[in-house]
């Protein structure tokens, strides 16, 4: 009962603030090559939407219209965390009506971040628990962890949680080490790509006593001996065009996100050149390609040596009957 609440209140606002954010979006696009994409998804990282910010939130709506312009179709959206700056209430309400506004009916997931959770200010419990109901309510999730995994057509989509109210470490529990292990025993049988999502790079996990460990890393680098796993991150703010947004972490591939919505200072919070910037994941039978994009402007992104943009080999191709 509470959730269809909070969808009228998220879509009476919404439709109010559609009207000055107009519609963006920028052209149709598609993946690389449409007759041989095995799966694809899109991944946006900290949108930072506030209450008092109306350019977030400008950038935020067009970037969801231009992922709904990909002519071969969404598998999956995912958001990285730091979705909200504060985990407000309007601030959710805002974020998920826009989210269920323009990405009706996509499979989407979630992240929790520390600026969700009150970035090291507030009640973590009471925090930890509003994200469940708009993530459980809004997304169709049943979560009691703020870690979970589901397989969308067959590929393991694994999201790591932050269990304690800090700014810029990840502590995780033993049971979530554990959990963690046991997911990733499971997917190795399928023989496809796994994708790990986390709001904090790899090397901020600590242990619920605070003590910094490589055990995470070790494991993520162990899995891609046989297999083949990507992580994918936020936080850090990380422009795409830096060479660590594309890089290996001790024997695994890992990918760091920018800040969706980038704004100069000043009291015009103008929208910065490299807002709207996110990427699309694209798995094709012996590869997988992650492509910077522009979802403001509806562009991919390019430097001066061309596309940005990283492929992979995979150690275990995808056949053709294996693809959804």
């Amino acid at each position: 009962m509470k959730a269809i609440f909070l969808k009228i209140i998220a879509a009476i606002i919404t439709s109010v603030l559609l009207i000055p954010a107009g519609i963006g979006g920028g052209a149709d696009y598609d993946v690389r090559e449409p007759e041989n994409c095995r799966f694809n998804f899109c991944i946006l990282s900290d949108s930072h939407i506030e209450g008092n910010n109306f350019n977030r939130y400008k950038v935020f709506t067009a970037s969801l219209q231009n992922i709904k312009k990909n002519k071969s179709g969404n598998d999956a959206v995912v958001f990285l965390g730091d979705n909200t700056m504060n985990g407000q209430t309007i601030e959710n309400l805002l974020f998920h009506g826009a989210v269920g506004y323009y990405l009706k009916n996509e499979k989407i997931v979630s992240v929790m971040g520390n600026h969700d959770i009150g970035n090291g200010e507030g009640d973590y419990e009471k925090l930890q628990n509003r994200w469940y109901t708009y993530t459980n309510g809004f997304f169709g999730k049943e979560l009691t962890h703020p870690y979970y995994y589901e397989v969308i057509d067959g590929y393991y989509f694994i999201v790591l949680g932050m269990e304690a109210q800090e700014v810029h470490e990840m502590q995780i529990s033993e049971e979530q080490f554990t959990w963690l292990e046991n997911v990733l025993a499971e997917a190795a049988g399928s023989g496809r790509p796994v994708f790990v999502f986390s709001h904090m790079p790899m090397d901020y996990a600590e242990d619920l006593e605070g003590n910094p460990t490589d055990r995470l890393m070790d494991l993520l680098a162990a899995y891609n001996e046989e297999n083949d796993i990507f992580c994918f991150v936020g936080h850090t703010h990380m422009p795409l065009y830096n060479f660590w947004s594309f890089h290996t972490s001790d024997g695994y591939p890992e990918t760091y996100l920018p800040r969706l919505t980038e704004l100069y200072g000043g009291d015009d919070n103008e929208i910065g050149e490299n807002s709207g910037v996110g990427i699309e994941v694209e798995i094709y039978e012996n590869e997988v390609q992650i492509r910077g994009r522009n979802f403001y402007t509806g562009e991919w992104c390019e430097d001066d040596d061309g596309p940005i943009e990283r492929t992979y080999s995979l150690k275990k191709p995808v056949s053709l009957s294996d693809a959804a």
